[in-house]
């Protein structure tokens, strides 16, 4: 049996999704999914979760009520939200933080235009931290993710639906590949930059991380979504296993056990003996022997028999190195 995965994605989105929404009764389900970057499923699937949303001691009436006509949607809040919340200075302060962190989430897209933040003069999160902000009579709290050299490159290219040229350093493999991209949105996740495109030299969605993007060039060449549904797919996690990918299983001990954490597995199952056994979905095999090298005798390559010594050569490669070193 598989432990839940931590839906932190689906928690930020929410997060984003409440306020907007209390903020637009009756809003169009077509235009919210639009703006969020969803297909109308996803938000129907999100707003299910939100009627799990309520307050101590989670009576009848402590749960948000989603009134849903089917071509529009209405949050009805419980009383209890409606009072008003004491915090003490260092609650307001995580809290303003975390706002401030929440305000990089995606939050639309208009006909024309690539997906932007949320972080509009009038949205309701954003205004709603301002007044915190004057509550705590504090200086003025930044919260930014580090800004790769090439994010601004790529973030017009969005907004004008250019092709770009970028020279890319792909993890996986150790090369440097010069690609022509379509892209679609660009979002942080886990404290990186990515950018979701599509890639005319795999022929195939591609997500890339910003900051191994070496050069980034505008291309005068425009391109448009298919039917404009590309955005509204658009899915934000950061790691999308294709069918073909090889898929590995592995036995963590207590110390590797994070990797499951770290990494989205398929299968996951703690062993009587402590150890977890873990399913992965493998897109590059140096990416294996890297996680095996590092985790040494912690993990074990169960299946493919034939992967089981995977780290072997790079544990070579990594002591003829030291070996060869002048002392």
């Amino acid at each position: 049996m598989s432990p839940p995965k931590p839906p932190n994605a689906d928690i930020q989105r929410i997060l984003a999704l409440v306020p907007h929404l209390v903020a637009h009764p009756g809003a169009r389900k077509a235009d919210v999914a639009r703006r969020f970057g969803l297909s109308v499923e996803q938000l129907e699937a999100d707003l299910d979760l939100v009627l799990m949303i309520g307050v101590p001691p989670f009576g009848g009436g402590d749960y948000i009520d989603v009134d849903d006509d089917g071509d529009r949607v209405t949050l009805l809040m419980a009383d209890s939200f409606r009072r008003p919340v004491r915090l003490s200075p260092a609650e307001g302060l995580a809290l303003l933080a975390a706002g401030r962190a929440l305000l990089a989430v995606p939050g639309a897209t208009e006909p024309g235009n690539g997906p932007r933040r949320i972080a509009d003069a009038d949205d309701p999160l954003a205004g709603a931290l301002a007044k915190l902000e004057t509550a705590l009579d504090s200086p003025e709290i930044v919260v930014a993710l580090a800004a790769p050299p090439e994010l601004d490159v790529v973030r017009q290219a969005v907004d004008e639906r250019r092709q770009v040229r970028i020279e890319y350093h792909g993890a996986g493999r150790d090369e440097i590949t010069e690609r022509v991209v379509d892209p679609h949105a660009v979002f942080s996740a886990g404290g990186e930059w990515y950018l979701d495109a599509y890639c005319h030299h795999a022929a195939a969605d591609r997500l890339f991380r910003v900051d191994r993007i070496r050069r980034a060039q505008l291309l005068d060449e425009h391109f448009v979504d298919a039917d404009d549904q590309r955005a509204g797919a658009t899915d934000l996690a950061t790691y999308r296993p294709r069918p073909d990918d090889p898929r590995v299983t592995l036995d963590l001990a207590p110390a590797a056990h994070w990797v499951a954490e770290r990494f989205p597995t398929e299968t996951s199952l703690l062993r009587d003996d402590g150890t977890l056994r873990v399913t992965l979905a493998i897109t590059e095999r140096a990416f294996l022997e890297r996680l095996l090298v590092r985790l040494g005798p912690d993990a074990r390559v169960v299946e493919p028999a034939a992967w089981r010594a995977v780290a072997a050569e790079p544990a070579r490669r990594i002591l003829d190195r030291y070996r060869d070193r002048p002392t």
